[in-house]
């Protein structure tokens, strides 16, 4: 695996680094904050930085590269996989959620935070991703091969590096054109449904229920997309994440959601109607806003179908 930054610019070479010293110093402290032994024992095994910063900068000659364009709002993020020695450790709640606040927070410190790029972090046992190199799985096996080590805990057996990657195998294409389709027909189908019931809500004046309904119906859209595509989707309820996920992908995606006032606050909205819409008394949405949000869902799911279908 590449272990080299020397395509990006210091800057980001920099940040980069202090995100994994921000991800390591929190993962040691509820490790060393644990009671059982098994807690106690946890590792990160690797750091790893993937997609579109594993590359130059977006040009005709590297079309996957990374883009920071001001004048659209679309600025690549920083994708980033940890690995650790046992599945208890993924659980993100209880082991990355103050990980995650911190780098958030260093990373929009310099600048206003919808014009810099932010991490975004997904975590897997060792013996998950190798499951998933063994079957062939486009996302983990484009990881194995592209990305980029930026951390790696170095103990060896017999000589060999402890916890290096298996190669990948080729995925059988039938039956990964067979799981993509079952894939795209049952969360297309789910996203549908979403997308009526939030219809039905804002019709009979339950406007916090449309919201929460609108959500699932994008959650879902992206779901779609990612594991049609990749055979991979992240278990994660959070909409900007997912978006940036897809987008990266699909430059088509990128024009969904605008960037300019007050469109900004509708997605972030959005994005807070998962828990808030439910269960706080203070969230509100208006029927204007819940009209616009229902348009740009209606227009992704028409383009996801349209990439996938």
């Amino acid at each position: 695996m590449k272990t080299s930054l020397d395509h990006l610019p210091a800057a980001k070479q920099k940040r980069l680094a202090r995100f994994v010293q921000i991800l390591r110093e929190e993962f040691d402290e509820k490790r060393n904050l644990a009671t059982s032994e098994r807690k106690k024992s946890g590792r990160i095994l690797k750091i790893i930085l993937y997609g579109s910063h594993a590359f130059g900068p977006k040009s005709r000659h590297q079309p996957r590269g990374w883009v920071e364009d001001r004048a659209s709002g679309y600025f690549s993020d920083y994708d980033i996989l940890i690995i650790v020695n046992d599945e208890i450790f993924t659980d993100f709640t209880d082991y990355w959620a103050a990980a995650e606040d911190r780098m958030m927070m260093e990373a929009t410190r310099e600048g206003f935070a919808s014009f810099t790029p932010i991490p975004q972090i997904i975590i897997h046992s060792l013996a998950d991703v190798q499951a998933q190199l063994a079957d062939g799985r486009y996302f983990f096996r484009d990881i194995a091969e592209e990305g980029i080590e930026l951390y790696a805990l170095e103990e060896t057996k017999g000589g060999n590096k402890k916890y290096r990657l298996d190669n990948a195998r080729d995925p059988d294409p039938e039956r990964a054109k067979e799981m993509a389709q079952d894939y795209f027909e049952l969360w297309s189908g789910k996203a549908r449904d979403s997308l009526k019931t939030a219809i039905f809500n804002t019709n009979e004046g339950m406007n916090n229920e449309a919201a929460f309904n609108l959500h699932q119906a994008t959650e879902r859209a992206y779901t779609a997309y990612l594991l049609t595509k990749t055979l991979y989707n992240p278990a994660t309820h959070n909409l900007a994440f997912l978006r940036s996920q897809c987008e990266a992908r699909e430059e088509t995606l990128r024009t969904i959601w605008p960037s300019e006032k007050p469109y900004r606050r509708y997605f972030e909205l959005l994005k807070k109607a998962y828990v808030e819409a439910r269960y706080s008394r203070y969230y509100e949405i208006t029927m204007e806003e819940l009209e616009w949000l229902k348009e740009r869902v209606e227009e992704l799911l028409e383009s996801m179908e349209e990439i996938c279908g």
